[in-house]
């Protein structure tokens, strides 16, 4: 094992080249950069060897002449280390065959990164807002890989012995006079610690902000109806992908029109003359002005259509109906003049309108 060529310098490099390759090494291959990587671990190891050889001018010539022992490192594991009796054990109950090799069996997984969470955010609006589209500027909370630590959750520091291990890179155990070693979870089984939790996220990689995304609105969106905007929704863990943003539409109900998918339905008051005698009317939809054409003879119920006059469709763009729904209203009768006109009027027209019901 060349440790010049691990580290990537040249055999003439000096004591302060060979620091920055090891910092631009470390950065790469630290065990706290890459959780659960075990071959990233071993290169760690080697690394941290050379360097600890040729930053020693006394180390560093005695590798040179050959007269220095350079022993592999391999990744530490769990193991059982045996018995040891002098460990006084009292006040304990029986563990089971389980318990006592739990942290022997128990495997550390990589830490893999993760999609974030999806969010939903409503939007309220009124019904001809909801008609007309837009855009909308929404102040959105969402987790972001922190800025200080870059998502990685550690931040670099002086390199000093990790005092977990006391720089061994093993942690001991003991269960009923049984011992067990496991690496260091401080320093990843290396015996130092070059890295240190985040002081800004506290070593949860993500951090809460606040920030403006404009959303588009299309024409016609109804109530309940989503927006999907892609990648703004939380930044995932160990440097996952970001998730969505969906906008929930609130779409306020209207006085006068009721929708039925893209078509608008109004109700309009007809008075009994137009509608025995027929009538020309001009009503105010919600983006100008029908006539409507009301025939002699016009029943309560009737419905006119009236062609592409109603809801945009959020998906193609094309409009629904405009639907008319007739409600004949009966005028007061106060005077004795009406009274009597309504009289004759029966009289005249005596058919019986519930023949139907004998």
């Amino acid at each position: 094992m060349d440790f010049y060529l691990l580290l990537g310098v040249e055999r003439e490099a000096t004591a302060a080249d060979i620091k920055r390759a090891y910092k631009r090494l470390a950065r790469k291959y630290h065990p706290d950069i890459n959780p659960g990587d075990r071959l990233a671990e071993q290169q760690f190891r080697q690394i941290v060897q050379a360097y600890e050889t040729l930053v020693d001018p006394e180390r560093r010539r005695r590798y040179d002449d050959g007269t220095i022992e350079v022993v592999n490192v391999e990744t530490t594991t769990f193991g059982f280390e045996g018995f040891d009796f002098s460990i006084r054990v009292s006040g304990e109950s029986a563990p089971t065959f389980g318990d006592l090799f739990a942290d022997v069996l128990r495997q550390r997984a990589p830490a893999r990164p993760q999609r974030g969470a999806d969010l939903h955010v409503p939007v309220r609006l009124s019904f001809g807002e909801a008609l007309g589209g837009g855009t909308r500027t929404l102040a959105v909370t969402r987790q972001v890989h922190c800025g200080r630590c870059l998502g990685t959750g550690h931040v670099e520091t002086v390199e000093r012995r990790c005092v977990s291990c006391g720089g061994s890179g093993v942690v001991k155990s003991t269960r009923n006079h049984m011992v067990f070693s496991k690496p260091c979870e401080a320093c990843g089984g290396v015996g130092v610690q070059a890295f240190t939790r985040c002081p800004a996220c506290h070593g949860r990689q993500l951090e809460t902000l606040s920030e403006p995304v404009t959303v588009t609105l299309p024409p016609g969106l109804q109530d309940g109806a989503r927006i999907r905007v892609a990648g703004k929704g939380h930044d995932g863990p160990n440097g996952g992908d970001a998730g969505d943003l969906y906008i929930v539409a609130q779409v306020e109900a209207d006085t006068r029109f009721r929708r039925e998918g893209d078509d608008l339905h109004l109700t309009v008051p007809v008075a009994i003359h137009e509608a025995a005698l027929g009538a020309k009317i001009e009503l105010q939809s919600f983006d100008g002005i029908v006539r409507l054409r009301v025939p002699p003879g016009t029943q309560t119920g009737q419905r006119f259509r009236f062609s592409e006059r109603g809801a945009p469709s959020p998906r193609d763009g094309h409009r629904g109906d405009l639907v008319i729904d007739v409600r004949l209203v009966l005028p007061p009768v106060l005077d004795e003049r009406s009274k009597e006109l309504l009289r004759e009027f029966g009289r005249i027209n005596s058919a019986d309108v519930r023949r139907e019901l004998a």
